[in-house]
């Protein structure tokens, strides 16, 4: 096992094809060992320089909807009325904290997803 700090692509790129190599090894062996400290180096190096934004929180309520096989009106009890729904969906209007809670509680929709900047 020979593992080594990532600094560069150069080395993201070795990395990832040993990880290609050793994928599947048994957790607890030299090579899962391996593979799980590579796993967390790549992670750590994407982290820092290919930062994803933050998620948009209307996409987050399309997701779930789509996920549930929802529509638009199945909103209404988390939201309010069907104008509102579509003002919401539409970026037209912000949600408020009361609806935030809803689809927090209602559609188990993570509270940092509904928060974040969209």
């Amino acid at each position: 096992m020979n593992i080594k700090p990532i600094h560069s692509q150069e080395d993201l790129t070795a990395a990832l094809v040993r990880v290609e190599q050793i994928w599947g090894a048994l957790p607890g062996s030299p090579e899962g060992d391996e593979l799980e400290i590579l796993a967390i180096l790549i992670e750590k190096y994407e982290a820092e320089h290919y930062p994803m934004p933050p998620s948009d929180p209307v996409e987050a309520i399309k997701f779930r909807m789509e996920q549930l096989g929802m529509t638009a009106r199945d909103l209404e009890p988390f939201i309010g009325t069907s104008g509102r729904v579509s003002e919401v969906l539409n970026h037209k209007r912000k949600l408020s904290l009361a609806m935030i809670k809803r689809l927090h509680e209602g559609l188990r929709i993570p509270y940092e997803r509904l928060l974040a900047e969209g």
